[in-house]
């Protein structure tokens, strides 16, 4: 895995800036190397970035110089912009390890600078972090490409969440009946007063945003995420294979399940727990055999690369409106109405980790042999989600 120096005050200050203006980026640092060969590594990071913006996707694209693509790149300096391009490729060697080069670049950088990059309507615009000072810029009465750019996104994305807002107070308004009588039978009735369609898809609701609905009486923990382990690197290849060697007989369904909630270092009933391996950066799902509290030997499980786990976190909840509604009975139906939403944005994947070693995040796995539709969801409650979402505005209905 490649790692990142770490951002040093000044680069923290505009990486702050650009998270409170909702714009959207990613990172990646010019070493010596890089700058001396003309090449940087693609990171998983920005790969993802890439893929998830349409900018680009490297698990589709061919080794070798053949198989070369550019992408149309503006690069901000002072108050200037220089146009270029941006090579991304897979060399026959090494297992086609991706690889990108800003053309022109080396001009306007330094060994261990850091970049910002920013995919906005298939073309890639890139900041010297280290050297310019965004949030000067963006407040500056001097009117520059940068600013012009900035100021653009950020009112872009603001527009998002207001449209949403609009929509919610006149097509949501009042007492709903729920379309179905379930779990997510609200849930599901929002987005089809929005007009959202309902399917599985991993990526948020609508323009961006991830739409949660919860009861207001409600006990039950909001899902994060659902992510299935990486069964390259797990001991067991399936959740078939977890529901074998750890499920229960369900009497009704005449069959193995296995229906638990996961926390950390605390094994359930069926002794599963989570464990963090900080030296490979993976989260573990372990058997524990527990002598006086202490852990006598550790079955390996699953596990799911962190790295994999901070990715999902920053794409389902870049932004997003907890729904709370009330509800009430009517002749067999289930009736509600909005009573505020809070609109949180930009997690800090780090304080993730955390929550999850102090159990604040948890994952309910469920599983049923042979039924498939198999979830392993990760979960918080409402009073924890200070700890991961820095900014939050709450709106009254």
């Amino acid at each position: 895995m490649i790692h990142m120096r770490p951002f040093n005050a000044f680069e923290e200050k505009n990486i702050s800036f650009l998270v409170k203006h909702q714009i959207d980026f990613a990172t990646i640092e010019v070493t010596s190397t890089g700058l001396n060969k003309s090449i940087l590594d693609a990171t998983y990071l920005v790969r993802e970035y890439f893929k998830k913006n349409k900018i680009h996707d490297y698990a589709l694209q061919g080794k070798g110089e053949s198989n070369r693509v550019y992408i149309s790149t503006i690069v901000f300096e002072g108050t200037a912009v220089c146009e270029t391009k941006t090579s991304l490729y897979r060399p026959e060697t090494k297992d086609g390890d991706p690889r990108l080069w800003i053309y022109k670049v080396s001009a306007h950088v330094s060994p261990n600078d850091i970049l910002i990059l920013i995919a906005n309507q298939g073309n890639l615009f890139v900041i010297n972090m280290t050297k310019t000072d965004i949030e000067s810029c963006f407040n500056s009465p001097v009117i520059t490409p940068l600013k012009d750019f900035l100021v653009t996104l950020s009112n872009q994305n603001k527009s998002i969440s207001e449209e949403l807002l609009r929509l919610l107070r006149t097509k949501v308004s009042g007492w709903q009946k729920a379309e179905v009588l379930a779990d997510t039978g609200i849930g599901r009735t929002i987005e089809s007063l929005l007009g959202i369609d309902m399917n599985s898809k991993k990526e948020p609701d609508y323009k961006g945003i991830e739409l949660k609905s919860k009861r207001d009486k409600s006990k039950v923990r909001s899902t994060l995420f659902s992510q299935v382990p990486n069964w390259d690197l797990s001991a067991l290849k399936s959740g078939q294979e977890i529901v074998e060697h750890y499920g229960y007989v369900d009497k009704k369904l005449g069959r193995k399940v296995l229906r638990v909630t996961i926390k950390n270092l605390k094994p359930n009933l069926q002794t599963l727990c989570f464990n963090f391996n900080h030296g490979k950066n993976l989260l573990e799902l372990v058997s524990a055999n527990v002598d006086n509290d202490i852990f006598a030997k550790n079955s390996d499980v699953a596990v799911w690369q962190l790295e994999t786990l901070h990715t999902r976190l920053l794409e389902k909840h870049k932004e997003t409106f907890w729904i709370d509604v009330e509800t009430q009975k009517n002749n067999g139906n289930e009736c509600f109405r909005i009573c505020s939403i809070e609109h949180t944005k930009n997690p800090i994947p780090s304080q993730f980790d955390v929550l999850l070693e102090n159990s604040k995040i948890s994952m309910d796995l469920l599983l049923c042999r042979g039924s498939g539709g198999d979830t392993f969801g990760f979960k918080m409650n409402k009073e924890d989600r200070k700890y991961l979402f820095p900014e939050s505005e709450i709106y009254i209905f």
